[in-house]
């Protein structure tokens, strides 16, 4: 599988990027899937639901199926939080696998960066970065710069790393 992960502050627009990212790599032909980490406290799992009640009864896993997809929900119960590596195993390959979060795995990332923002830029403290898309122009760079509104663009730069 083709790792390619999208890394940048939170309201950034990475999550805006991985959404329009995905049906651009579709109509191309390719399959694709996504990795969303997170280090907030969420649970997808509402508090008295089935499932809730099953996981807090001490099953580890839970698998939810229906007829359009299904879910499975797994409760570490004291083991170590999962790789990229690890999850990536547990899925189904595909051509592209598009990550958000895991910024400090060694996987390449494209930054995305909005100089309006006021953030500083994450390359220059990590050598997976490999292009910046950004919505501005950075002078102070050598690595690619992709429109962050140019969603083929940014498709294309993926496709010709893979």
């Amino acid at each position: 599988m083709n790792i390619i992960g999208i890394a940048g502050y939170s309201g950034s627009g990475k999550t805006t990027l991985v959404v329009r990212l995905i049906p651009e790599i579709r109509r191309r032909g390719l399959t694709v899937s996504t990795v969303k980490h997170t280090h907030h406290n969420v649970s997808i799992d509402k508090k008295g639901s089935l499932t809730r009640l099953l996981r807090d009864a001490g099953a580890i896993d839970v698998v939810v199926a229906a007829e359009d997809h299904w879910a499975l929900l797994h409760e570490h119960r004291g083991a170590p939080e999962p790789s990229l590596e690890d999850l990536a195993r547990r899925m189904k390959p595909v051509d592209i696998l598009l990550v958000e979060g895991f910024k400090t795995h060694s996987h390449d990332k494209i930054e995305v960066h909005r100089p309006a923002a006021g953030k500083p830029l994450l390359y220059t403290g990590d050598p997976y970065i490999i292009a910046i898309a950004t919505d501005g122009v950075l002078s102070d760079t050598a690595l690619p710069q992709l429109d962050l509104n140019n969603v083929s663009e940014i498709c294309d730069f993926i496709i010709e790393r893979m």
